[in-house]
Formats: structure tokens, C-alpha cells, sequence
């Protein structure tokens, strides 16, 4: 069974080179759970940090926690924000 789209070659307007693609998801098929999980994490958390940088350049004097809620406000429910961080995301922002 397939999932998603076909991973055998690039996506439609992609600048990724054939070979590279290829060798790309050689790589990936050839990895252990293990090593998948591992890549996984780390780009969740270049994604992460991608945001706080981000909320950073938005807030240039926000402390590290308010970067922190800022970004959380940006997922959870507005109520969540108010009752557990007493941060009102539609007064100071997302």
C-alpha cells in the first residue's frame, strides 16, 4: 500500500536534482526506525527554533518566555492560554 504522493521522483517544480532525489529516499528507506526518529525530531526542532526566530524578529524585546507563549498561542485554544499561562492571546498577541 502507498501513501501520499509517489516518493520515486521529485515533486512537480522541484530543484532537487534526479540522482540526489533518488539517493535521498535510498537513504531514508535504508535507515532504521531508529535513525527516522532521530531525523524527525531533529527537524521538528529546526522547525521550532525556525519559529522562535521568527516571533523573534516580530518581538525584538520579548523575554524567552514570552517567545515561548507566543508561539503557543499560536496552537492552543485561546481559554487554555487565559487559565493555565494567564496570557489573553487577543491582548497581547500571538
Amino acid at each position: 500500500m502507498r501513501y501520499g504522493p509517489r516518493m520515486d521522483r521529485p515533486a512537480r517544480g522541484s530543484d532537487t536534482p534526479d540522482d540526489i532525489h533518488r539517493r535521498m529516499i535510498e537513504r531514508w528507506r535504508a535507515a532504521t526506525p531508529d535513525e527516522k526518529l532521530d531525523r524527525m525530531f531533529g527537524m521538528a526542532e529546526m522547525v521550532n527554533e525556525l519559529s522562535r526566530a521568527r516571533v523573534r524578529q516580530q518581538y525584538p524585546d520579548a523575554t524567552p518566555r514570552e517567545v515561548q507563549l507566543r508561539l503557543a498561542s499560536r496552537v492552543l485554544p485561546r481559554e487554555t492560554m487565559i487559565v493555565v499561562w494567564g496570557w489573553d492571546p487577543d491582548v497581547q498577541g500571538r
